[in-house]
């Protein structure tokens, strides 16, 4: 099976979803990595293709990119 790299849509429209709906919409779309992580925590900034990665807080995404 060839490696999903994400999909086009836009990081932004995740942005005010619950997380746990996000998170299903994300996948649906294709992206194959979805990373759902607290305000400000410490993380490695390499890039991965196919990944999403929400900021979440209080249940709600604030804020998503890709990589």
């Amino acid at each position: 099976m060839a490696p999903t790299h994400g999909s086009q849509d836009a990081p932004d429209s995740y942005v005010g979803l619950d997380a746990e709906r996000a998170e299903r919409q994300a996948h649906d779309q294709g992206w194959s990595t979805v990373r759902q992580l607290p305000p400000g925590a410490i993380i490695t900034m390499e890039y991965r293709a196919g990944r999403l990665n929400f900021e979440v807080r209080d249940g709600t995404v604030t804020r998503c990119w890709k990589g």
